[in-house]
């Protein structure tokens, strides 16, 4: 009998209230696991109960450090971890980086509370523990489950604030139709890192916005306060207006790394105009972050400086996982 390991982290699968104090999440993992799943034993523990919103680096770690526990306890056929919906982008994408292990993790969450009169919850876990067990998608990494859909964690991105399924992008790697699971591809996996040590917690990288009409003072004072890494969401293929280029230089020379991604939903960053776009930025000193976005990208780069990675040292090893 296959067996998957259930790691609840909060979100609003397991918040209620509402009204004017708003939802809170307050139920235990242990919730969502008292329904037999088939020939599925699920067992539920704790890591955290807090809405994703509120989650610091320290807490990313500990989630890491808990999904790695469970893959290593023999006993266990897969991982299933629940998430606020708002930051499981970042937690998943940083749980696939480290994932070094043939058996699946799946995150999940919800879009309506667990007091809501049509709770989507459930449904999710279960589709997530299917998945989580199946031998059929071993060497899959960590993969976002939300109705019916499961894809990978890298480029996965909440796209809608309210709908029953918010994430869009990564690859499409299976579904779940009439409670089969279907499976359509299997990610290309790349060389797993370390685990977050101690440092993760308190690494600064900052997310600097370009936008018509902004200078460069926010992305300075980020540098000039302590900042280890910037990531700079610049427009279209990745560009900023005057001024941003000779910050970019300046922070480099300075020992501050900058990544360059765009703030465009999807497509890759392509370095191609001149006149302080892309080409000037990166030129300056700031590595392209490929297909990841701005909150994956700084995602790989607090791992990356906190597992050691000098700030020269930062865009070879950045272009090495993208």
């Amino acid at each position: 009998m296959a067996h998957v390991q259930l790691l609840g982290t909060g979100g609003t699968i397991a918040s209620r209230g509402g009204g004017e104090s708003g939802s809170v999440a307050t139920d235990t993992a242990a919730g969502l696991a008292t329904t037999r799943y088939g020939d599925v034993t699920v067992a539920a523990r704790d890591v955290l109960t807090t809405g994703s919103y509120r989650l610091g680096l320290a807490d990313l770690r500990r989630i890491a450090e808990a999904v790695q526990e469970a893959l290593v306890d023999r006993g266990n056929d897969g991982v299933v971890v629940t998430h606020g919906t708002d930051t499981l982008e970042e937690t998943a994408f940083l749980l696939d980086l480290v994932h070094a292990s043939p058996k699946s993790v799946v995150v999940t969450g919800a879009q309506q509370p667990a007091d809501s009169p049509a709770p989507d919850g459930p449904r999710n876990v279960a589709e997530a523990v299917l998945a989580a067990h199946s031998t059929a998608l071993h060497h899959s990494g960590v993969l976002v489950s939300f109705g019916g859909t499961l894809r990978t964690a890298r480029g996965a991105r909440k796209a809608h604030t309210v709908a029953p399924d918010p994430f869009q992008g990564g690859t499409e790697v299976a579904h779940v139709t009439g409670g089969e699971l279907v499976v359509l591809a299997k990610p290309v996996r790349r060389p797993p890192l370390p685990l977050p040590p101690a440092d993760f917690d308190d690494v600064r990288v900052e997310v600097v916005t370009a936008y018509p009409g902004a200078t460069p003072e926010l992305f300075e004072f980020a540098v000039a306060s302590g900042a280890r890494a910037v990531v700079l969401a610049g427009t279209g293929v990745g560009n900023a207006g005057p001024g941003f280029a000779e910050a970019v230089g300046r922070a480099v020379a300075a020992g501050c790394a900058v990544v360059l991604s765009t703030r465009a939903p999807w497509g890759p960053v392509v370095p191609t105009y001149g006149n302080g776009g892309g080409v000037d930025l990166v030129r300056a000193g700031a590595v392209p972050s490929g297909h990841l976005n701005p909150f994956q990208a700084r995602i790989l780069a607090a791992l990356l400086l906190s597992l050691g990675t000098s700030a020269p040292d930062l865009p070879q090893a950045f272009r090495a996982h993208l």
